[in-house]
């Protein structure tokens, strides 16, 4: 392996506290991570991309991106499309090598491998891995009725080489690449052979902060204001706010997550009317019919008219961005202009009195702003009061601890996870959060009373179901417990807290900080204890073999007799263990 690459392999393991293997498997989870951070710019449980082991079909890493999402599941397919009213899908295949060399048998096999996986009569043996992607991949294609344009297919062929351009390898990659776009399936095959220099480069991006350079001519200067660097309010044509918008793979950067809406979609009322506007013939009324778009930074250069931001986010003008986003795709972006409001603070009071000034004139409650902003902030400072191996990091934006050396990867719980397992440890629904993720958030987080980031939970019970799913994944990683079971890791969550503390916390205890503490301390101890909770762990594993469930049963899995059937497994092993 390239000394390098080796060295930056290692930083990875490290940073992921993942367990070294091998050097071919080592390499295998680098090449997907960077790949797939090169394609997708939020965070991602690596582990699912994974391929490569036995019948791999010789495939290393899948990654499938539907509406800007990775696709962990066919209901997740089935939420976007119910919420987005139509798909838009990226797939990505990845092989990997350690030889220095661009072997045409090898790359000739890896495109023979991805030809089979979409066969409709694949000839090739699959591993659990490849079969349950295609399943999906499958599925995403029986909705092509939905598709906006066909999926577009992304190949990377991964050396510890340097890439010459080989006549003998041109030629393969051309010839697989128009045997795919015959097939019909794709609005576009790419095929990219990546050598040493390159993958380590790719990583090395992995770690900067979010940028973007512009040209801001139509500005004007906005009066000192306390704890603001500077601001600014004008008109930026959209070639140039594509720049603050879209990455150098055509991808909208992941700049919306202090937003407090997701994109709605295109069919909603609101953004049907910006498209009709853009695709009408007065399109240059959009400068004035938009309320435009307000982008808070941490850091700014300004050279002129020449403008750099960094660690920036748009707080205000989600809608309009993804809106713009797909017309940019089809039409000539030089016609239009967009109001743009741009402020430069590091003061997070400031931004967070910006984020809901700037939404107060939408249907979302003024105090529901006021509350998730201040709980989710104060949950973040909560996690950094524990030190050493119960140590972590709360990421309420995706990527604020993307550019900070000292935070170890593995110990930042995003948002999601944090979510799942919160939900299954206190709720005890890990069916409902293993595919039915969306209608978790919608019902519990973002309804007038949520009962997951209530405002008056204490802070307690959160990071107690954040360091159990850390404990439970570092197990994972180092194959300390059967991995085998790492499909049902929220189902593990439920029944370590049922062995812990067999009563379930009521929820009216949630807002008391005696009822919590006394709740989560025996818990918090026992998963600081990694030999106590290995054994915990296996002891939930045992509670699985006693029921008899197939951990394997895709279908079964999703169904709430699932957790019925489990639970009572629980009981009848604590009855033969008293």
């Amino acid at each position: 392996m390239d000394r390098i690459v080796k060295s930056l392999v290692e930083d990875l393991l490290n940073s992921l506290e993942l367990k070294s293997e091998s050097q071919d498997i080592d390499f295998e989870k680098f090449a997907n991570y960077c790949i797939i951070s090169k394609e997708y710019n939020k965070s991602f449980d690596l582990e699912t991309s994974l391929t490569g082991t036995g019948d791999d079909t010789g495939i290393d890493g899948i990654a499938i991106i539907v509406n800007g999402q990775v696709i962990e599941n066919t209901e997740d397919i089935d939420f976007l499309l119910e919420n987005n009213n139509y798909l838009e899908a990226t797939l990505i295949f990845i092989q990997a090598k350690t030889s220095p060399e661009f072997s045409s048998k090898e790359m000739n096999n890896f495109a023979y491998g991805v030809k089979d996986f979409f066969a409709e009569d694949h000839k090739l043996r699959r591993n659990q891995e490849i079969s349950d992607l295609a399943e999906i991949s499958n599925y995403l294609f029986d909705k092509a009725s939905k598709f906006r344009h066909n999926p577009k297919l992304k190949l990377y062929y991964i050396s510890n080489g340097n890439w010459t351009g080989d006549q003998n390898n041109v030629a393969i990659i051309d010839s697989n690449k128009n045997e795919l776009i015959e097939t019909n399936l794709f609005d576009s095959v790419t095929f990219e052979p990546i050598g040493a220099a390159d993958i380590a480069k790719i990583y090395r991006a992995t770690k900067n902060s979010i940028s973007a350079t512009f040209n801001f001519v139509g500005k004007v200067t906005l009066p000192d204001l306390k704890d603001v660097t500077e601001s600014y309010f004008g008109i930026l044509p959209l070639s140039e706010f594509k720049k603050i918008l879209i990455d150098d793979n055509d991808n909208l950067k992941n700049i919306f997550y202090d937003n407090v809406r997701d994109f709605q979609g295109i069919d909603n009322p609101v953004n049907s009317g910006i498209t009709e506007t853009l695709n009408g013939n007065e399109k240059e009324l959009f400068t004035i019919l938009n309320n435009g778009v307000t982008i808070v930074a941490d850091k700014i250069k300004t050279s002129g008219n020449k403008f750099t931001i960094w660690d920036y986010q748009i707080v205000n003008g989600c809608q309009t961005s993804n809106v713009l986003y797909e017309y940019i795709k089809g039409n000539d972006e030089n016609d239009i202009n967009l109001p743009i409001k741009l402020v430069v603070t590091n003061n997070d009071d400031v931004k967070n009195r910006i984020t809901i000034a700037t939404n107060s004139q939408t249907a979302i409650k003024r105090e529901q702003l006021q509350a998730m902003t201040d709980f989710q902030k104060n949950l973040e400072y909560y996690f950094q009061t524990f030190e050493g191996d119960g140590r972590l990091f709360y990421e309420r934006r995706s990527g604020q601890y993307q550019t900070d050396g000292t935070v170890i990867k593995a110990r930042i719980i995003n948002i999601k996870d944090l979510i799942k397992s919160f939900s299954s440890i206190y709720y005890e629904n890990p069916d409902r959060v293993t595919t039915y993720f969306g209608s978790i958030v919608k019902q519990n987080v973002e309804s007038d009373n949520p009962i997951i980031f209530n405002s008056s939970h204490r802070n307690i019970i959160y990071y107690t179901a954040a360091l159990a799913f850390y404990r439970l994944e570092t197990f994972f990683k180092s194959r300390a417990i059967d991995t085998n079971y790492r499909k049902a890791r929220f189902f593990l969550l439920m029944l370590f807290r049922m062995i812990v503390s067999p009563e379930k916390l009521e929820i009216t205890y949630m807002s008391s900080d005696r009822k919590t503490v006394q709740y989560c301390n025996p818990v918090i101890d026992c998963l600081k204890d990694i030999d106590k909770s290995k054994s915990v762990f296996e002891e939930a594993i045992e509670i699985f073999k006693l029921s008899g469930l197939d951990v394997n049963d895709k279908q079964l899995i999703k169904q709430t007799s699932f957790t019925k059937d489990l639970k009572e497994a629980y009981y009848v092993f604590k009855d033969l263990n008293k």
